[in-house]
């Protein structure tokens, strides 16, 4: 009888193999899929902090930056919804919106409310683009200011000119402000700074 058992041993202890194999392989799999949601968690974190920083930048401080972006993701925010969501404190917030609002960067609106009572204001921030072209402007002028240092100073008595020209495209193809997109092969820059249009065959 000893022979019978043999194989029916064989077969478990070969099944038990084969189950160990299968939960090493689905724990590698496993391990393997925690690591990639860690480090595209990783990669969005550090995207969202670049973007952050960036608007830092743009809207002076990381405050500002950071109510921008929940007024983009969040159109129609109350200051205590951007307080809760942004986690700063709400005399911030509204001290902030303020600023925002008297910078041309979020429009503000009354609430809507069925009934008596104080209506709060509902914030919305404006696009991307219309934020980076008027920095690009500020921009400008300033790259500007130091080109023309000299003249400034009295060292250089030529004309002054504005060698740098910025112009910023939305992704559709159209100029932020609205004209047609520049085409580089239709129009060159002379070194002071003159757009000279050539003619099309």
């Amino acid at each position: 009888m000893a022979s019978d058992d043999g194989p029916d041993e064989l077969g478990d202890a070969g099944k038990r193999a084969e189950g160990t194999r299968t939960d090493g392989a689905r724990e590698e799999l496993r391990g393997a899929r925690e690591r990639l949601e860690e480090g595209a968690g990783e990669v969005a974190e550090s995207f969202d902090q670049r973007a952050v920083d960036l608007l830092s930048w743009l809207l002076d401080t990381e405050t500002r930056a950071r109510i921008y972006v929940f007024l983009r993701q969040n159109p129609g925010s109350t200051s205590q919804e951007v307080a809760d969501g942004t986690g700063l404190y709400p005399s911030t917030v509204r001290e902030a919106l303020a600023e925002l609002h008297g910078d041309e960067t979020v429009t503000r609106r009354k609430r809507e409310a069925a009934g008596a009572g104080n209506n709060p204001y509902e914030y919305e921030a404006i696009a991307p683009s219309t934020l980076v072209e008027g920095v690009v402007e500020e921009v400008q002028s300033e790259l500007n200011t130091v080109f023309n240092l000299d003249r400034h100073l009295g060292r250089d008595e030529s004309d002054e000119t504005e060698p740098v020209t910025i112009s910023v495209e939305t992704v559709d193809g159209d100029d932020a402000s609205g004209g047609e997109p520049a085409d580089d092969a239709d129009a060159t820059t002379d070194p002071d700074g003159a757009v000279d249009e050539e003619d099309e065959p």
